[in-house]
């Protein structure tokens, strides 16, 4: 009987490619620009699996390192982890169509296909910043993630092929309403953990009456 050899735990391509993105992102983004793919598989092969780090960290740094003692019920957990892993898909999602939908007005080459890998890979830091949520106290440190901003600019250009004189100011505007797409998802999900914060808080006076 001769053994099967053992499939890697992790995809070595993925791990490549995160790799490259963050440590050598203009190499990495002229690659990505010959790519063949599709909508789906820059989702299912990479965003998917990178965006599950956030919430799956945080759910696990909130139920075993709670803020102030106060740990949020499984349940309630689950759901605004599912919650935050769906609405940053859409997050990112939505960045891509704004990344096409402006191409135009900045001298650049619409692209669907284009724009949504600009969206899924820019996001790379942020995705992996997710990590400190395993430790509460450390979340600070995922303004690390802003180093997407960086991937967005410097990849921007190269995928959506704009003119020298237009990739600051189509930039600029890709980042403010990404902020916006931003700051959206969040005010939901923290509204969402509020409220089941608030529960729980509520459930703890009531027992100890």
């Amino acid at each position: 009987m001769t053994d099967q050899p053992s499939q890697p735990a992790v995809d070595p391509a993925l791990v490549a490619r995160v790799k490259g993105i963050l440590l050598q992102p203009r190499a990495e983004w002229e690659r990505i620009d010959g790519e063949f793919a599709t909508t789906q598989t820059l989702f299912t092969r990479y965003a998917m699996i990178l965006a599950a780090i956030g919430p799956v960290c945080s759910l696990l740094g909130g139920q075993l390192l709670p803020i102030f003692g106060m740990r949020m019920p499984i349940t309630a957990a689950l759901v605004v982890a599912v919650v935050s892993y769906l609405l940053s898909l859409l997050g990112v999602f939505l960045l891509g169509l704004i990344i096409n939908a402006l191409a135009p007005s900045f001298g650049s080459v619409p692209s669907k296909i284009q724009a949504m890998k600009v969206a899924v890979y820019s996001w790379t830091a942020a995705w992996l910043a997710g990590v400190f949520g395993l430790i509460p106290m450390l979340g600070v440190l995922a303004i690390l993630g802003l180093y997407s901003f960086y991937l967005l600019f410097v990849g921007l250009p190269i995928l959506m092929k704009t003119p020298e004189d237009k990739k600051v100011g189509y930039f600029i505007v890709t980042l403010i309403l990404s902020i916006v797409v931003y700051f959206i998802i969040s005010a939901v999900i923290g509204s969402i953990s509020m409220m089941f914060v608030a529960s729980t808080a509520a459930m703890s006076g009531l027992a100890g009456l």
